[in-house]
C-alpha cells in the first residue's frame, strides 16, 4: 500500500494517475522538483479513487482516459471519498461536450497534456489554493456559446464589484468606486459566491474570470 511522508500544513500533496508510464514517471518528477510532494502514483482509474480515499491528498491530477475509471467518473466520486481533494483532469482532447461532462463532475482545473510540464506545476499550485485552473486553450471551448447555458447570471453591479476585486481592491476601494458602502460590497460578493458556487472571494473572481464573467 502507498505510504505518505509526514508533511507540513503548507506542503501541496499531489496524487498522479496515468496510464501511460513516462508521463507519470515525468508528471510526477516535475511535480517533485517544484516542491509538489506526490503522495502516490496510479495506472488505473480504480486505484487512483482508492488511493484519494486512503491518502486524501490536496489535488489529484488525473489523465481524463483511464482504464477502469476514467478521469470524470474519479471527479465525480473523489467529493464522497475525500471531500478536500480537488480533481485536474489533463486531456489530449478539447472536445466540448467531455469537458461540459467534467465541470459537472466537479473537476476544479483542466489542463492539455500538449501544454509545458511547468503548466501541470501552475495547475496543482492554483487548485491547492483553492482556486480554479483552466487551460487558455481550453477556455474559450468552457464559454463557448453551446456553454453558456451553464454559466451563472450574475448581475451587473455583482460583476463589477469583482471586477474591482481581481484588480486587487479591497471591500472598502471596491465601494468607494462604485459609491457604496463596503456592506453593500460583502453584500454582493456573498450573492456571488452562491451563484458560483465558490467558497472565498478569490475563489469567486476565479471562477468569474475562468468563465468569461468578468475580464
Amino acid at each position: 500500500m502507498p505510504t505518505r511522508k509526514p508533511a507540513t500544513d503548507s506542503t501541496v500533496t499531489c496524487l498522479v494517475a496515468d496510464d501511460h508510464p513516462a508521463m507519470l514517471a515525468a508528471v510526477a518528477e516535475i511535480l517533485e522538483r517544484s516542491g509538489i510532494e506526490v503522495v502516490a502514483r496510479a495506472a488505473d482509474g480504480e486505484l487512483a479513487l482508492s488511493q484519494i480515499a486512503e491518502l486524501k491528498p490536496r489535488v489529484a491530477l488525473v489523465d481524463i482516459q483511464m482504464p477502469r475509471l476514467r478521469g470524470i467518473e474519479i471527479a465525480a466520486q473523489a467529493g464522497s471519498v475525500s471531500p478536500g481533494t480537488a480533481v485536474v483532469l489533463y486531456t489530449a482532447f478539447g472536445d466540448r461536450a467531455l469537458l461540459s461532462e467534467a465541470l459537472d463532475a466537479g473537476a476544479r482545473g483542466f489542463v492539455l497534456k500538449e501544454a509545458p510540464l511547468p503548466d501541470l506545476v501552475r495547475a496543482v499550485q492554483q487548485v491547492a489554493a483553492g482556486e480554479t485552473y483552466v487551460d487558455p486553450v481550453l477556455a474559450g471551448v468552457l464559454v463557448s456559446q453551446q456553454m453558456s447555458a451553464k454559466l451563472p447570471q450574475l448581475t451587473q453591479r455583482e460583476r463589477e464589484v469583482l471586477r474591482l476585486l481581481a484588480d486587487g481592491c479591497s471591500y472598502e476601494e471596491a465601494g468607494k468606486a462604485l459609491f457604496i458602502s463596503a456592506e453593500t460590497v460583502r453584500a454582493h460578493v456573498a450573492k456571488a459566491l452562491t451563484k458560483l458556487g465558490a467558497r472565498t472571494r478569490t475563489q469567486a473572481v476565479a471562477e468569474a474570470l475562468r468563465a468569461g464573467l468578468i475580464t
